[in-house]
Order: C-alpha cells, then sequence, then structure tokens
C-alpha cells in the first residue's frame, strides 16, 4: 500500500516506489511513501486562495465549535487508531497519549476559545492606551488572521498529537494547515487525515497533508506564512536556515529534542515518598513510548550520597520491564518506532559509553533473547552512569532517543544547577524535594535553562500529569538546544498564527474597528433602559446615564452593619482624619453596590444575570455629601452557542463609570451580563 497525500481538495498518490515503511513489532511491510511528483506549489496557493477566506469568514467561536464536533468524531473512532498505533511499537498506553491525549488537546482549545475570546474575526488585546491629555488620540493592539498558510513538519512519536496541537490552534486562528508527518509513522497521521477530511468540518482547503519529502514547499512560502517544526536539533537547524525562510522572516518555530533532566534534591531520602517518585518518573520516562519523547528524561541528577540507593532501585524496576508484543496487555514497554532508530540508539550509546558505565542494559543481543524477543526493533532499558558529571562531555552533547538515561551525582546544590545547565537548553526539568527552601533555590537555577519546570512531591503526586506531559494551557518548548521557540500554552498557541498590530486614532474610531467600546468615544441611546432588550437589540456604545443619589452617614453606617465591615477609614473619625483619605469616607463596595441600585432595572426582562465583575478600580474616596451619577455602556457583546434545549443567550459587557457631583470618577469597572437573544 502506497500513502497517498490529500492537496488541493484531492488525494493523490506520489509516483515511483517510495520509502517502504515497516511494522515495528513484526517486520512486515505496511506502506510505502513518497511524494515524488506531486504539485506542491498547487497545495500552497490552494491553501491560500481556498482554505484561508473561508476560514476567515468564521469566528472565532465557529472555528473553536468545528473543532469540538472534529474532536467529538475522532474520539468516536478511536479503536482504528489504535490498532494502527500498535504498528508503530507502542503499548495501548503510548497510544493513549498520542491518540487520545491529541483529541483532548482539540477539546482543550476549543473551549478556551468559547470561554474567554470574542465571538468575533478580531481580537483586542491589552488595555486601551491613552496617548493625548484630552483622551481624543489613543491606541490598541490587536490580532487578525494572517493571510498565509502554516506548515507543520512533525516527529515520527507522537503522529497523532503532534499534529493535532499544532493544527488546532492555527485553525482556530484562521490559518490553514498544511500538515508533513515523519514517514516512519506517517500511516497513523494519514489515517487520522482521511476522517478529519471526510467529517466536513472546516472549509475546504483548511487541511492539507504531505506524505513524503516536502520538495519545494519552503520555495513557495511567503511572509504571511508559519513553520512549525519538530524533531531532531541538527534538522530543525538546517530547515531554519533556508534561504527563502531567512529572506522572507517567516515565523519557524522550533521544538527540538533535549537533554532533559530529573534532580533527586539533597533532602530526601530513600524512605521518603519523593524518593519512590524520582524512581517512578525515570522508569516511567524510560519506557514509555521506549523512551521516544522529546520530553523523556535523559539525565537523572541525584545527591552522591544516594547514587547507590537510586542506582538499586533503577535497576531493579529495569530488569522487571515486560518488554514485547504491543498487543499483549502485559507489555509494559514496547519496540523503537524501526531497525534505523535501533541502529540510531545503539550508536549513540556506544558514544556515551566511552566515559559511562553500562549499569543495565545496552545492545547486547542476548538480553533481548532472554526476554524472547527475536524480532522487531527493540531495544532494552539502558541506565549509564558518568561519574564525573562536569568533567564528561558526551552526556550533555549526545542525545539517545530511546529508553536511555544517564545518572549523574552531584555533592552541593551550585553542582546540580551546574549540571542541569550544561544541557544548554531543555524542554523539561523535573526537581524531587519536600523541602520549599532546596526547591527555590534550585528552581531558580535551572529556570534559565528550561521551558516547563515541574516540582514533584507527596502533596501533588496522585494528580499530576507528570514529567514528560506538556499541556495545552502551559507552554511547551525551550530554550538553547531546545528550539527557542514554544507551542501550546493556552491563547499564546492561538496568537502565534496572527499578527499583532497597533492600532491609533479616535476612541470612537477604535471602537468601529474593534467592535469593542473605547472610553469616550461617542455613545448613543434611545430612551429605552438596555436591561429591557433582548440581546440583538443592544448596540456597541449605548449608553445609560441614570438618576443622582447623595451618599448619607447612615448609608456609610448601615453598610457596614450589614457587610461587617468596620475598618476605621469608615467608622473612626479621629483615625480617619490622620489617614491618606483625611477624613470618614464610604466603603468602595458600597459605591458598586449603589452604583447597581442606580442602572439596574427591576422588572423582568431579557436580562437574566449579573456573572461578573472585571477590571474594577476605586479612582477617588467617596464621603458623606457626595452625590453619585453612574453611566453605564454596552461595551462588547459575545454571542454565546445554546447547549442542547438551553435558552439562547449572550454575553454584555458593560462599561460601568460611577462620577461624583464633580463630574470626576469615582470607580471605573466592567460588569458582564447574560442576556436572552431572541433570535434562536
Amino acid at each position: 500500500m502506497k500513502l497517498k497525500s490529500y492537496l488541493a481538495g484531492e488525494w493523490r498518490e506520489g509516483s515511483g516506489e517510495g520509502r517502504a515503511v515497516y511494522d515495528a513489532i513484526t517486520g512486515e511491510q505496511v506502506c510505502s511513501v513518497t511524494s515524488d511528483g506531486l504539485n506542491i506549489s498547487e497545495a500552497v496557493n490552494y491553501a491560500r486562495t481556498k482554505g484561508g477566506p473561508s476560514l476567515r469568514s468564521m469566528t472565532f467561536h465557529d472555528r473553536a465549535n468545528a473543532l469540538k464536533a472534529m474532536a467529538k468524531y475522532l474520539l468516536s473512532r478511536k479503536e482504528d487508531f489504535y490498532s494502527l498505533s500498535l504498528k508503530t511499537g507502542a503499548t495501548r498506553s503510548d497510544g493513549w497519549i498520542d491518540i487520545e491525549g491529541g483529541i483532548g488537546t482539540l477539546f482543550s482549545f476549543g473551549s478556551l476559545v468559547t470561554r474567554e475570546f470574542p465571538n468575533s474575526t478580531v481580537m483586542v488585546e491589552g488595555a486601551m492606551e491613552r496617548l493625548s491629555r484630552g483622551g481624543s488620540f489613543v491606541g490598541r493592539h490587536i490580532l487578525t488572521s494572517k493571510p498565509g498558510v502554516s506548515v507543520h513538519i512533525n516527529a515520527f512519536n507522537f503522529p497523532c498529537w503532534g499534529m493535532l496541537e499544532k493544527i488546532a490552534p492555527s485553525l482556530i486562528a484562521g490559518v490553514p494547515v498544511i500538515v508533513k508527518p515523519a514517514t516512519p509513522t506517517a500511516y497513523l497521521a494519514e489515517a487520522m487525515v482521511k476522517e478529519i477530511i471526510g467529517g466536513n468540518f472546516f472549509p475546504e482547503g483548511s487541511i492539507q497533508l504531505i506524505c513524503g519529502n516536502v520538495g519545494d514547499l519552503f520555495d513557495n512560502l511567503n511572509e504571511q506564512d508559519v513553520v512549525t517544526f519538530t524533531g531532531s536539533a541538527s534538522t530543525g537547524k538546517s530547515l531554519r536556515m533556508h534561504p527563502n525562510i531567512v529572506t522572507n522572516s517567516i515565523p519557524f518555530n522550533m521544538e527540538a529534542d533535549s537533554l532533559n533532566c530529573a534532580i533527586l534534591g539533597e533532602t530526601v531520602n530513600p524512605e521518603d515518598p519523593e524518593f519512590e517518585l524520582f524512581i517512578n518518573e525515570v522508569v516511567s520516562e524510560m519506557s514509555v513510548k521506549a523512551g521516544q519523547k522529546c520530553t523523556a528524561i535523559r539525565r537523572a541528577i541525584v545527591p552522591s550520597n544516594r547514587l547507590d540507593a537510586v542506582t538499586a532501585a533503577l535497576v531493579s524496576r529495569l530488569e522487571s520491564l515486560k518488554i514485547g508484543d504491543t498487543s499483549d496487555k502485559e507489555t509494559k514497554m514496547g519496540s523503537l518506532v524501526g531497525m534505523d532508530q535501533v541502529e540510531e540508539v545503539s550508536r549513540c550509546v556506544d558514544l556515551l559509553a566511552k566515559e559511562c558505565e553500562i549499569l543495565c542494559g545496552g545492545r547486547d543481543p542476548s538480553l533481548l533473547k532472554d526476554l524472547g524477543i527475536t524480532a522487531g526493533a527493540f531495544f532494552p532499558p539502558t541506565l549509564l552512569l558518568s561519574r564525573e558529571p562536569l568533567r564528561n562531555e558526551s552526556i550533555h552533547e549526545v542525545e539517545a532517543f530511546g529508553p536511555v538515561c544517564t545518572l549523574m551525582p552531584y555533592s552541593s546544590q551550585e553542582e546540580a544547577i551546574q549540571i542541569a545547565a550544561m544541557g544548554k537548553g531543555s524542554l523539561v526539568g523535573s526537581l524531587y524535594t519536600n523541602d520549599e527552601s532546596e526547591a527555590r533555590g534550585i528552581l531558580l537555577g535551572v529556570a534559565p535553562w528550561h521551558g516547563r519546570l515541574l516540582v514533584l512531591n507527596r502533596d501533588c503526586a496522585k494528580e499530576s500529569t507528570g514529567h514528560g506531559s506538556p499541556l495545552a494551557g502551559l507552554v511547551h518548548g525551550g530554550p538553547g538546544r531546545a528550539g527557542g521557540g514554544e507551542e501550546l500554552g493556552g491563547d499564546r498557541a492561538i496568537k502565534h498564527y496572527m499578527q499583532r498590530s497597533a492600532v491609533q486614532g479616535s476612541p470612537s474610531m477604535l471602537t468601529a474597528l474593534t467592535g469593542e467600546y473605547h472610553s469616550g468615544a461617542a455613545t448613543s441611546s434611545d430612551g429605552i433602559h438596555p436591561f429591557k432588550k433582548y440581546f440583538e437589540d443592544l448596540q456597541i456604545g449605548e449608553t445609560l446615564i441614570t438618576h443622582r443619589r447623595t451618599v448619607t452617614e447612615a448609608d456609610i453606617v448601615n453598610f457596614g452593619c450589614v457587610s461587617g465591615d468596620h475598618f476605621y477609614a469608615h467608622f473612626d473619625e479621629i483615625a480617619a482624619k490622620d489617614s491618606f483619605f483625611g477624613k470618614r469616607v464610604a466603603h468602595g463596595y458600597f459605591v458598586i453596590s449603589a452604583a447597581a441600585g442606580m442602572f439596574v432595572d427591576p422588572a423582568p426582562g431579557p436580562v437574566i444575570a449579573n456573572y461578573g465583575l472585571e477590571n474594577l478600580r476605586f479612582v477617588e474616596p467617596v464621603a458623606a455629601g457626595d452625590t453619585l451619577q453612574a453611566k453605564l455602556t454596552v461595551k462588547q457583546k459575545i454571542k454565546k452557542e445554546p447547549k442542547g434545549d438551553e435558552q439562547a443567550t449572550g454575553v454584555v459587557v458593560w462599561a460601568i463609570e460611577v462620577i461624583n457631583q464633580e463630574d470626576t470618577p469615582v470607580a471605573v469597572y466592567d460588569i458582564m451580563t447574560l442576556v436572552v437573544r431572541r433570535d434562536a
């Protein structure tokens, strides 16, 4: 079987025999892969002219809902993916990370966007910047979709998760994708893309697939495109230096394999829970996906006086692992992805062995024979020991991308930090200690060298996702050797595919451009209380100016009694006179409560509930005798999709300004209300 690529709306087969890909367990050929003869430039143009405009016409919420629908469908097809995943040498639990972990990432991004993004095609970022004394000239940052294509070049170890965690933020950002999976596991990525295309979740041209070489793809990219790469540092550096990437300053996000470390704290004794957590994590990171993870622990840094105990515990656990056929539920570790990878890992272990002792494993055929393994791309879990990690060089330069880890003793906290830093930049590091002082000292020392840091102790162990698990809400990437890029991280990932622009102008102009009210912009009113209007009827900038209310001594006393807040500034005349205020003042929360009493219409209406208050600032103190008035303005509208039979609603964000008798603002804030929609 020859894999096909999906380009310009068609499944197309490359010419020639292609590269043969084999089952990692049985050695039988699964497929062949080639993209020779395919018109890659046509695919790029198709994404720009067909997929891009259609995607950009959808709102953030439209794209997020499409993503969630796609995730639900893929989840219903997961068993088909699991069957193929076994051929990659992955166990069922390995496949769970790749398949359901990837699908879970789609759900995470979809939910994030419908919860926090506007139901619009443009996003504003940060607060309005006042650029003039009078307030007629202001600035704001906006984010818009790039009219280009995002190219995702993925590694072989996670053909599903690696693809999905990249296409999710790109599609939500409104940028079509071209996916290029690594050849050894491309058949699994192809199977998933076939289901995605068949489901018609996104407009045609939004998702394309290249199985094989990228050909002249990079020559056809321009300044509006984005490239992301996951894989070896050497390959990534080569691609990043492509003349067209450099000439057009095309964003290139690189996530490279790194020499990640795990550090056992000096304060940890063998009988402590943190000692067992350390052993568990090292063994897990060596055996999950047979160590073929960009986040796997490659360097285990341990106190010198704990070296023997750690060695004994690790060797015992590693030698008891059941390795073999991944279709066997009892198997704890599968194979490498193919024989080429076995040769590469063997080569790296040989290099490391020139400076290190092999404590267990290594490329001894008898080790696998003893386990009854006679075929497949298997490599035994291999633990090495570097007795002089500050002097040895290969352990900080050579990465065996398999079930291989090196123990490194340290004699002081400073030495542990130095050893960790010698990896020259890692995706993740973990520390095992229950001593907060020790944790702070080490973490602050190693933080500049890591993209993510995990402190694991008895308090969080049960709910921890572990050393090697990137999460959609946290950035994934690292400095230096790790590539210098970032993926995931919630909204950061989506913004990576968008252009950030600073927009300057009048408040009214920025309101028109962004669809969000800016203070000082023109307002409107038709005399109807806005709380009597349905979601569709409310207009951005629509304003209600309330009646006035004079604050009395009784107001202050009564609010203090009801709330229980008897702070001296409200009740102690002498102390208040000597304070910052110079006199007794009303409670800040009384001010916003009084404002609500002035702008809320008491009769039943389309406004269901007030469910949030943001950006509250008490600008000036309010005292007895001051007169208050509130200004309520429609700042932003967010249409919500109903779930099931629930009432169709939208969120309305109202800008509130409370002023005193001198027209001076005393409190400013935003409130959010749920308002009934009449259109559904």
